[in-house]
């Protein structure tokens, strides 16, 4: 029962965050990069700013090409 009560707190909160921020992105965006930043010694401003900053361009040069293509 504790785990349910721990995800609404941090979905709240992250909530909290976005209006506060003014951030566009969704939710769902804001948790994935919290939970791949956490471990980071990097400030919350700084990588929700980054999220911002990607663009398609950045991924797919990061991406390997299937057989050549």
């Amino acid at each position: 029962m504790s785990r349910v009560w721990i995800a609404v707190s941090v979905y709240v909160l992250v909530a909290i965050i976005r209006k506060r921020l003014k951030l566009e992105a969704s939710l769902y965006t804001l948790l994935q990069i919290i939970s791949v930043t956490m471990f980071e010694k990097l400030p919350l401003l700084s990588a929700l700013s980054l999220e911002a900053n990607t663009s398609a361009d950045d991924t797919s040069a990061k991406q390997l090409s299937l057989l050549g293509f």
